[in-house]
C-alpha cells in the first residue's frame, strides 16, 4: 500500500475492523518511511450488475439511480433515510448474490414494489405510479384495490 504523503510502499497495519455492514474491512496504516498515518478499505471485488431496459438498452447498475427512485417515493411519510438505505442495500446484495448479472429492469422494480409494500402504502403507491406509467385515475384504483385485497406481482393496469 502506497503512502499518501511520501508515496512510500512499506507501511504497517495499526488497526482493522468490519466496515460498511461487514462487506468491507476498514484497516489504519502508519508508513514506515515517515510516520503518516492513513486508512485504507478492503472490498471483494463484484462483478457488475447490467441492466436490460424496456427499450432494449443495457446500462451498468446504478445504485444511486435505485436510492433516489425510492427516495422520491418515500419523500414526506414516515420511512427514515437509514430505513431507505438499509432497502437499497438489501436489493442490491440479493442482484449480486443472482448467478446471472444481468437483469431485467421490471424485474428490479417489482422488488422495490415488493419491500415498499411492506413499509409505507403511500411510497408504494407513488413507486408504482411511475414504474407502471400509470395512465389515469382508474390505474390508481386498481392498485389500490389490488394492495388492499393483499395481491402481489404485477398489476392490470387499466386505461
Amino acid at each position: 500500500m502506497q503512502c499518501p504523503s511520501c508515496q512510500n510502499t512499506d507501511s504497517r497495519v495499526l488497526e482493522s475492523r468490519a466496515a460498511d455492514a461487514g462487506r468491507s474491512v476498514r484497516r489504519r496504516r502508519e508508513c514506515l518511511n515517515c510516520d503518516f498515518r492513513f486508512t485504507t478499505y478492503e472490498r471483494v471485488e463484484t462483478v457488475p450488475i447490467t441492466v436490460l431496459k424496456r427499450n432494449g438498452n443495457r446500462e451498468t447498475f446504478n445504485r444511486s439511480k435505485l436510492l433516489t427512485g425510492i427516495t422520491r417515493a418515500c419523500e414526506k411519510t414516515p420511512v427514515s433515510a437509514s430505513k431507505i438505505e438499509l432497502m437499497v442495500d438489501e436489493l442490491e446484495l440479493r442482484l449480486q448474490q443472482r448467478n446471472i448479472k444481468e437483469v431485467n429492469s421490471t424485474e428490479i422494480g417489482e422488488l422495490v414494489l415488493d419491500q415498499l409494500r411492506g413499509v409505507s402504502e403511500v411510497a408504494y403507491v407513488r413507486f408504482a405510479s411511475v414504474y407502471r406509467q400509470f395512465h389515469g385515475i382508474n390505474d390508481f384504483i386498481a392498485t389500490l384495490e389490488s394492495f388492499k385485497s393483499g395481491k402481489k406481482g404485477q398489476l392490470a393496469t387499466v386505461s
